[in-house]
């Protein structure tokens, strides 16, 4: 099973701890993803300084000009320092707009791409991970982490060191500017502050909460539409458009509920945010009307205050993005190293090597599998020796585990016991790639990827011409209903081969594995639900692409296996019977009843 790093504390203890270890660990892992951007980041926060500074800059000159009118030698001196001033003030706002388109662009450049680098290095991972993790999650929620939780991560990223950077020292300027000013006004100003936090502490916690929840429910859409269009066919074929509306709007709905809870405590912390923001500017010309009154605090120093009380407020208003920001990203980067953090169930060995081109000799010796630990088990005991070359067909009841046997060898479930091995070395030991490079898979279930017959038929050799791909075509007795396609080897086939019909999409796979040239096959027979004129072709594919290999057929029908090398019977027990056809029906055990069972169907 899959190792998550998101444990309950081992020890009551520590709980105690201001930070949990798994949240440090993943901050790390955020901040590491600046790294390679450290240059742009660097200029980023320095515009971001140089914005903050021009925004301090603006009331101090404006106090300047205030002071100064009085003592100027007549109008005209007054008008020329005046000027000059202005001059002053328009080159520190050319400044900050130069700046500001920097910081807006090459920002979001950088957030894009860490946004970019952490998509790429999800989908990665999620192409490690085995065949386990895939049949417990569902593809919209994993799209929805790769899509929508990934892009408020990004707007984060670029978001998050700016605003910081120029909140912090609008107020530490704004509040050193006030403080000069009247040290009496901005300690009672400041002095309101704590209560504005703990209100954001509380709103931010709530929306936190919601956001999750949110983000769980998208994917839950995803999944719900993803599953209704890849099964549009069916749906149109049980008239079950209604039912299927029904429960996206199920879906739907629940996710307008938490919305709507969401924008009700984003709705309490805006407007709490705003109010104080109103509060403490009515509160300084209140109590600076009545400073000036008192002589103890001038006009033009009474400007200046409620010029930077102004900026003072700034740095609340971009707490509140910033907060949003954070929670939507780092609410979506949790959610994603979720995916990260699950080690794979299958990997390969540290000292795993390098399996050349095999002669298919396949051992399962005692092999036990669970599909999870404490679960009942498929196989117990399956012990089977096959040799190199010979054909063999594993034939009994469903759900006795013959499509999971043949699962074990190319590793894409790990048997819980026992060992499986490949001329003599036991799969564990080499690498997967170099395991599955030997083995071929025409699967039950066909698919075919969007695109071109060509590009399909390429899937596993991109490299191959189109020759070979030609000739493998051939082998497949698919060359020549390709070419009577629109665009021949060129023709699009639509989404999973929608375009073609199931004995033209089971040749083509038949064609990929001959491309290939796997010295093991395995083949999950798919010929029952063929007409017969298809079913024909296919297995005289399948006759030629067996050809000089080892090959494992799943068979459903004994009747299209009458002449393999061995027929394999498996029960819950394992093995109960082996042998050829005609000396299986003369034993009359379990074969000869399974086949007197479809014959008289």
């Amino acid at each position: 099973m899959p190792s998550r790093t998101l444990e309950a504390p081992a020890h009551a203890d520590r709980s105690a701890r201001s930070v949990d270890p798994a949240a440090r660990r993943r901050l790390r892992k955020f901040l590491s993803y600046y790294r390679p951007h450290i240059p742009l980041l660097a200029a980023d926060i320095a515009c971001a300084i140089v914005i903050a500074a021009t925004a301090l800059a603006l009331p101090v000159c404006a106090n300047w000009i205030t002071r100064n009118l009085s003592a100027a030698a007549g109008p005209e001196a007054a008008i020329v320092a005046i000027l000059t001033m202005g001059g002053a003030m328009l080159a520190l706002v050319g400044v900050q707009a130069l700046c500001t388109l920097f910081v807006d662009y090459q920002g979001h450049v950088m957030g894009a791409r860490i946004e970019s680098r952490m998509r790429q290095e999800l989908f990665e991972h999620l192409q490690k991970l085995s065949f386990g993790f895939y049949d417990r999650e569902r593809t919209g929620q994993l799209m929805s982490r790769i899509t929508n939780d990934l892009f408020a991560v990004g707007e984060l990223c670029h978001h998050g060191p700016e605003d910081l950077a120029i909140s912090l020292l609008k107020f530490l300027g704004a509040a050193a500017i006030l403080a000069w000013l009247d040290p009496t006004l901005t300690g009672a100003i400041l002095a309101a502050f704590p209560v504005a936090v703990v209100y954001a502490l509380y709103f931010n916690g709530r929306m936190n909460v919601i956001l999750r929840q949110g983000k769980a429910q998208i994917g839950a859409i995803n999944a719900r539409v993803e599953d209704s269009l890849s099964g549009i066919r069916v749906v149109k074929a049980f008239g079950a458009e209604a039912e299927e509306t029904r429960r996206f709007a199920v879906e739907n709905d629940r996710f307008l509920a938490i919305r709507r809870a969401g924008y009700l405590s984003e709705a309490h912390f805006s407007v709490g945010m705003e109010a104080f923001a109103q509060l403490v500017t009515l509160a300084v010309i209140v109590a600076g009307a009545v400073r000036v009154a008192q002589g103890a605090l001038d006009v033009a120093d009474l400007l200046t205050f409620l010029l930077c009380v102004a900026i003072l407020i700034d740095p609340v208003r971009r707490a509140v993005n910033f907060v949003r920001l954070w929670q939507q990203g780092y609410t979506g980067f949790q959610r994603v190293m979720e995916v990260l953090e699950t080690e794979p169930d299958i990997r390969d060995a540290p000292d795993a090597r390098t399996l050349g081109r095999v002669r298919g000799e396949i051992r399962f010796q005692d092999v036990g599998f669970t599909y999870r630990i404490g679960g009942p088990p498929v196989l117990r005991g399956v012990s089977l020796d096959i040799r190199p070359g010979e054909f063999v067909a594993l034939v009994g009841a469903s759900g006795v585990g013959k499509s999971t046997l043949c699962a074990l060898l190319p590793r894409f479930y790990e048997a819980t016991s026992g060992r499986v091995l490949v001329d003599g070395r036991d799969v564990r030991d080499v690498t997967l790639e170099s395991l599955r490079r030997n083995i071929g898979l025409v699967q039950q279930d066909v698919y075919l990827f969007a695109g071109t017959v060509l590009e399909n038929l390429r899937y596993g050799r991109p490299d191959a011409t189109r020759a070979e791909v030609e000739a493998a075509a051939r082998r497949a007795c698919a060359h020549d209903f390709i070419r009577e396609l629109p665009d021949g080897y060129d023709t699009d086939i639509g989404e999973r081969g929608v375009r073609l019909s199931g004995g033209q999409k089971q040749r083509l796979t038949i064609a990929r594995a001959f491309l290939k040239d796997p010295p093991i096959l395995i083949f999950d027979e798919a010929t029952s639900a063929l007409d017969n004129e298809s079913e024909r072709a296919v297995q005289q594919a399948l006759t030629e692409l067996a050809r000089a290999r080892t090959t494992l057929v799943i068979a459903h029908r004994l009747s299209t296996v009458r002449n393999a090398d061995r027929i394999v019977v498996l029960a819950a027990d394992g093995v109960v019977e082996e042998g050829r056809h005609d000396d299986l029906i003369a034993a009359d055990g379990p074969y000869a009843r399974l086949h007197r069972t479809q014959a008289s169907l």
